[in-house]
């Protein structure tokens, strides 16, 4: 077994690193070109970059997901069934009893204890995402219980909307992990951790061969998957920095699939008229997150001042046309509450005037952190243009998208641009542009509010009391509220939303994009 998966490898690693030798990629194998620069992490307890779910999501199974076909929908994965308590706080889950890992060992109520509490217990980064549930590594030896092998209950400290619930279990960070072999791999009380940085411990269509950062990431289909197995045998993913090199990487027939090409590319490819396009209205968005530790950025009239400074408009209409939509809330459009709200314009005038009030008339510097794809370089690029216009200097600060969220993660920044994509399919995902509980520098818990210095304990304390409320139109209307007030105050110029596009050679059959990474599952995608 272990030569074979060596042998396949290797055979993959030579096609993607010569590619000049193929004719085209190989009939069992789906071969991508994308950029992923920003895994850190493929353990799905700590995993937080928008690539990562896209490897996590064949890899691995959760309890429940998203239905492809309507968001709003919830629908079993590795749970067959489930019921909700009449007080509102216990759920029960009935298991699947066909489900082996890749390890081979059997899947049980007590991987999805483990995967839980290993969530709570490494208190990192996503960690929030079950810590809201009231979950934490004090009590999860009391609230997570295998009742049998077949069925798995959670009992929660309040009882929340059960949409929100189930749509937190939907997202990736509740992959469920193989609990045997994460004991075999701990090193420490590390739950695994150290091992799964770079490995796999799922259930899911393809399991984990090689993933080399910056360079490729290669799978091979699991034949026992519960599901049954990929019609594929690889999925394979080349990191293509440039969009102009993805296109002539797809003409050449050295990939199938090009990800990242722009409204440049894309225009005289669909002119030509032998590629499929598909495209899908993402749970992404593009901002700018303004560190309110540095001065001036504490003053909400600067901030205020520099969301009038941005040519939102003006991008969309020319370099971002085709790839991005204007969106200036915290949360995507079609989820439920959003409201289309769009108060900042391009007004270098009405910047000026907020600048003086502050005490800023004559300007001031500030850098932005920047990952060096043309995208983000084109926008870093615009918006200092547009800051110029009323004497501020921007200096850019371009890096691998790693080193940009490092520094943003350590509070160093005094602006990142980045994008920011949604965990699951429900408003409250997005509370990190808006709730914050401890402030602190050792805190615990790092959401976006944190890592821009900024806490306001009455908008925080509506974001939870929105979390509970189970009346839907009343939660509809109170993220709508809520976006209204935060767009006035918050640190982040939230710039736009993302609409992908994937330019796919005409052989390969069944494939498509979903709102989320989370929902890119490869393993019913064929070739004729």
């Amino acid at each position: 077994m272990l030569k074979t998966v060596f042998t396949s490898t290797a055979l993959a690693t030579a096609l993607l690193l010569s590619p000049a030798l193929q004719a085209a990629t190989p009939s069992d194998a789906l071969v991508q070109a994308s950029r992923f620069d920003d895994i850190i992490s493929l353990d799905p307890a700590e995993m937080y970059e928008i690539s990562t779910f896209e490897v996590a999501t064949n890899a691995y199974d959760k309890l429940v997901a998203y239905d492809l076909d309507d968001t709003s929908k919830i629908v079993p994965q590795l749970a067959e069934s489930w019921e909700v308590s009449e007080d509102g706080k216990t759920f029960t889950f009935t298991l699947r009893d066909d489900v082996t890992f890749h390890s081979g060992n059997a899947f049980t109520a007590e991987d999805v204890v483990y995967t839980f509490a290993r969530l709570a217990a490494l208190d990192v980064g996503p960690s929030f995402l079950i810590h809201d549930l009231g979950i934490t590594p004090d009590n999860h030896e009391d609230v997570l219980k295998a009742v049998n092998e077949r069925t798995f209950e959670m009992t929660l400290s309040e009882a929340f909307a059960p949409s929100f619930v189930l749509n937190v279990l939907s997202g990736g960070n509740f992959s469920i992990v193989d609990s045997a072999l994460l004991e075999e791999q701990a090193i420490e009380g590390d739950w695994g951790n150290g091992w799964l940085k770079n490995n796999t411990a799922g259930s899911g269509p393809f399991q984990l061969d090689q993933m080399v950062p910056n360079d490729r990431i290669i799978m091979s289909r699991f034949d026992d998957y519960w599901d049954g197995a990929a019609e594929l045998g690889r999925l394979m993913w080349r990191h293509v920095e440039e969009p102009a090199t993805q296109r002539l990487l797809l003409e050449q027939g050295d990939v199938d699939v090009a990800r990242n090409l722009l409204a440049d590319q894309l225009e005289p490819l669909r002119a030509e008229g032998t590629l499929q396009f598909v495209e899908a209205t993402l749970g992404t968005q593009l901002y700018m997150g303004l560190n309110v530790s540095h001065e001036p950025l504490d003053d909400v009239r600067v901030r205020q001042a520099l969301k009038y400074l941005v040519d939102y408009e003006g991008m969309v209409e020319t370099f971002m046309r085709d790839a991005w939509i204007v969106n200036q809330t915290f949360l995507p459009q079609g989820m439920l509450g959003h409201v289309d709200s769009e108060p900042f314009s391009y007004d270098p005038e009405r910047a000026k005037e907020l600048l003086a009030e502050a005490g800023y008339e004559d300007g001031f510097s500030l850098s932005i952190n920047v990952a060096t794809n043309q995208e983000r370089m084109d926008t870093a690029q615009a918006v200092q243009a547009s800051f110029a216009s009323a004497g501020i200097e921007l200096e850019i600060l371009p890096s691998d998208s790693r080193t940009a969220l490092t520094t943003y993660r350590a509070r160093e920044h005094d602006i990142y641009l980045g994008t920011w994509g949604i965990d699951y399919f429900d408003p409250n995902t997005n509370a990190v542009f808006v709730a914050n509980e401890d402030n602190s520098p050792e805190a615990a818990a790092n959401p976006l509010t944190w890592r821009n210095a900024w806490q306001e304990e009455e908008l925080t304390e509506r974001v939870k009391d929105l979390a509970l409320e189970r009346d839907e139109a009343a939660r509809d209307e109170g993220y709508q509220a809520l976006i209204e007030e935060w767009q006035e105050v918050s640190p982040f110029i939230m710039l736009f939303q993302q609409v992908a596009i994937a330019a796919v050679r005409p052989e390969v059959e069944g494939f498509r994009l979903a709102p989320t990474n989370d929902g890119n599952r490869h393993h019913r995608v064929s070739k004729d």
